[in-house]
């Protein structure tokens, strides 16, 4: 395939519109003409919002919900930092030191994961310049937490049997 002209670039605006789309998409669920997923009007925040502590902090093969949750917000967090210019390694260990929450814990967490969404949010409006690197870690952003979201439903499914069935399309 020929490499592009530089007259054939992107803008950026059209790029910066279509990765806030799908950020917020796959955090506050999708507009009511489509989605970019199977489940419409399904994120992270709408999955998690109905689950109590108990429900995150279950076992479920070796990991939990709120796992999840902690890894998703910690990995927002250090790819905010890769994205305005943090080089240091990143210990990924850390990221999934949480399993079980009480009550204000969860809380605590589930403001934390909308905090760093909204970071996410502001530092893509910010980026000056969308070279490959930064492009290449929105990219990641969006399929990481997308996987995540898909991590997390499945959970929710086997902590809320009564929601096993349902599906929004």
């Amino acid at each position: 395939m020929k490499a592009e002209s530089a007259s054939e670039n992107i803008a950026k605006e059209d790029l910066l519109k279509d990765l806030l789309l799908l950020v917020h998409e796959t955090f506050e669920g999708s507009p009511e003409d489509g989605s970019a997923y199977l489940d419409r009007g399904t994120g992270v925040f709408s999955t998690v919002s109905g689950l109590g502590s108990g429900e995150v902090s279950a076992d479920l093969n070796g990991t939990s919900i709120v796992a999840h949750v902690e890894h998703l917000k910690f990995y927002l967090d250090r790819l905010v930092e890769f994205i305005e210019g943090r080089t240091e390694p990143v210990n990924w260990d850390q990221s999934w030191l949480i399993d079980t929450v009480d009550d204000q814990e969860w809380e605590v967490l589930k403001a934390g994961l909308r905090k760093s969404y909204e970071n996410v949010l502001r530092c893509f409006a910010e980026v000056p310049v969308w070279d490959q690197d930064k492009i290449g870690e929105a990219m990641a952003i969006i399929a990481h937490s997308a996987y995540h979201l898909g991590a997390i439903r499945q959970m929710a499914k086997a902590v809320r049997p009564q929601d096993k069935g349902k599906r929004q399309d």
